[in-house]
């Protein structure tokens, strides 16, 4: 008798039925204490994570830079659009251009647009106008929000919870970054309008973060700050 594949398994109820293909997914299970190790460790892991601004002058491999761009892209977007674009500047000359605009833009947020409150806020920081970072890090990742996307014949596509699915594909970066022994810091020079021109993004991209990635200098220093406990963060029910 001819062998016959077997029919597919019915779609769960809340699984359109005119959905695209689909694939299974599994996980490995493992015993309780298995679980509650793994993610003790992750946790360690990520609590190691500091926003750095002493950059050493150590290179970073482009191949490394791609794959952290590639793990960042793995986040949840609205209807999987992605509608995020890395841009990964290595041009020492660039990079200067890119300091002295932001670091103009952050002078007269600092001297004029910081109210006392929010200037207070950061005073334990021990932040200032000043972003010799930009420069000093082997890499600058500057993350842009596309508002659209464009098709392949140049029609309009639209995009779904943006600012969110951008966020979370910074978070996946920052977390992979930390991952692997590397360094970066979340910097938002505001107005950040300049970015665009600065790297030829078309008009439907938004910049949304600057992010410095690199090794921490030797000298490296950071606050020394406590986070939240868990019940400060957390409500279980």
């Amino acid at each position: 008798m001819p062998d016959h594949p077997p029919a597919p398994a019915p779609l769960p109820a809340d699984i359109a039925a005119d959905a695209g293909p689909r694939v299974p997914f599994r996980r490995t299970p493992v015993d309780d204490a298995t679980l509650l190790a793994r993610a003790v460790a992750v946790e360690q892991q990520a609590a190691a994570r500091r926003s750095v601004r002493q950059f050493s002058s150590r290179p970073v491999p482009r191949a490394v830079v791609e794959s952290l761009i590639r793990t960042a892209s793995t986040a949840p977007s609205g209807a999987h659009l992605q509608p995020w674009t890395f841009v990964a500047v290595q041009s020492p000359a660039l990079k200067a251009r890119i300091r002295e605009a932001a670091e103009a833009e952050e002078r007269e947020t600092y001297d004029h647009r910081m109210s006392d409150e929010w200037r207070a806020a950061l005073r334990h920081l021990g932040t200032n106008w000043r972003k010799p970072f930009i420069e000093q890090a082997p890499w600058i990742i500057v993350l842009f929000a596309q508002r659209h996307g464009r098709g392949p014949d140049g029609e309009k596509i639209r995009h779904y919870y943006v600012k969110e699915s951008v966020g979370l594909a910074a978070g996946t970066f920052i977390a992979a970054a930390n991952a692997v022994g590397l360094a970066t810091l979340t910097h938002t020079p505001s107005p950040m309008g300049f970015l665009g021109p600065l790297l030829d993004r078309p008009k439907h991209e938004s910049a949304f973060l600057l992010m410095p990635l690199g090794w921490p200098a030797a000298d490296c220093t950071v606050p020394a700050l406590a986070r939240k406990p868990l019940d400060a963060v957390a409500v279980f029910r």
